[in-house]
């Protein structure tokens, strides 16, 4: 080869060289950039799981109950009497105070008794005067009736003194008919408590005058022992018969217990006494009566109450927290943890409340795990974390 092309096929080769090796450089890059993965094509990080909603529930249990009907009631003095005046005079004399408790025959009020003893005296004093006018008609009469028979006096002379001794006698019957009304009026200046109880308000203070038509002076209202009246429906007194009914065909025996408006119960138990022998054909209703004993006079006259009639004997029924039942257009329900940890919904029928209690009669069976906290968290078919309550602490109900 001649020595002017040696050096230019050397330097075609280190040209050649240098492109080769800019070759691969860019290929192993376009390589390096398709093989990374893109922000576009890249799998989603995965998300965190949620947990489940907790939930705290209560096995449905059997507790000893006893059936119970509720009703409205209102308490009822068995006692009261208005005071009134029965003669017309200025109040002399107030002797109670207002609120107290008096016993029968206890003195209340004392009218002014002078004009009524003037009264008395001067009928004792007429009485004198016809029994004395008696006397003398007696003596004329026999005086006339002896010589009559001896022939000295007429018949009719002696029939003229039958006639005014007969007039003297009744006189004397009017002075002390008179007598008697006035001691009577003298009496009714001392106005007397009728019945025990308490008294209430004074409507005329001292120094006013009163009569007959003045009004109540003050009420007095019985207090122990008192009633309690409740209407009940025909539909719940068939009911509750049937529920006393017993084998071989006798009545369960019954308590009355009433519970105050604080929604606490009486501690005395009433007595069934009454029960009305009419229905009420407007209201399809009768009513029942029950004597409760009231030594403290806790219970009032007039005040509304809860009347519950429960059976003495107890049965086993199946009782949920009351916190567990809901209520929609289709009626009671329960929200219910299944084994597979999922909600439940069950339609319920209730019965009887006992204290945060309440009776299931059909939906549920013992030991169905109820949901009582966070209901409000969860649906029908999700999937929760259950803590099983300890149960509540159940109240000693007194009387059984």
């Amino acid at each position: 080869m001649p020595d002017e092309i040696r050096p230019a096929v050397s330097k075609f080769r280190w040209v050649a060289a240098i492109a080769i090796v800019v070759v691969v450089v860019v290929a192993a890059g376009a390589g390096w950039f398709l093989l990374k993965p893109s922000a576009a094509t890249a799998p989603a990080a995965a998300a965190p799981a949620t947990p489940a909603p907790a939930v705290g529930v209560r096995p449905a249990s059997l507790r000893g109950i006893s059936q119970s009907f509720e009703f409205v009631g209102r308490i009822k003095a068995i006692e009261k009497v208005e005071v009134r005046a029965r003669v017309e005079g200025f109040l002399d004399k107030v002797l109670f105070r207002e609120g107290q408790d008096v016993k029968a025959g206890d003195l209340l009020y004392q009218i002014e008794k002078t004009q009524f003893l003037a009264r008395v005296e001067e009928a004792k004093a007429n009485l004198a005067v016809a029994e004395a006018e008696q006397l003398n008609a007696r003596l004329q009469y026999s005086r006339q009736l002896e010589l009559s028979q001896r022939q000295y006096s007429p018949q009719s002379q002696v029939d003229q003194n039958k006639a005014a001794l007969d007039q003297s006698s009744a006189r004397i019957m009017q002075a002390r008919a008179a007598l008697t009304l006035a001691e009577t009026n003298l009496g009714y200046t001392d106005i007397r408590a009728p019945i025990a109880g308490r008294i209430g308000r004074h409507t005329y203070t001292l120094g006013n005058l009163v009569n007959p038509a003045s009004g109540v002076l003050a009420t007095i209202v019985s207090q122990n022992p008192i009633y309690v009246v409740f209407p009940v429906s025909v539909r719940d007194l068939q009911a509750i018969r049937e529920a006393r009914r017993q084998e071989g065909g006798s009545m369960a025996k019954i308590d009355i217990v009433v519970r105050l408006s604080n929604g606490q119960e009486y501690p005395q138990r009433g007595t069934w006494n009454f029960t009305d022998p009419q229905v009420d054909q407007q209201t399809d209703t009768l009513i029942m009566r029950a004597t409760l004993p009231n030594p403290n006079g806790e219970l009032v006259d007039g005040e509304f109450v809860t009347a519950v009639i429960r059976e003495r004997r107890e049965e086993q029924r199946l009782v949920v927290p009351q916190a567990a039942l809901q209520v929609d257009q289709s009626g009671y329900y329960v929200l219910v943890v299944d084994g597979q940890h999922k909600v439940e919904q069950r339609r319920v029928q209730t019965g009887a409340n006992r204290d945060t209690e309440i009776v299931i009669t059909s939906g549920l069976a013992e030991g169905d795990k109820v949901i009582v906290e966070g209901i409000q968290k969860v649906r029908p078919g999700q999937v929760v974390q259950e803590t099983i309550l300890p149960p509540p602490a159940r109240r000693q109900e007194s009387g059984r």
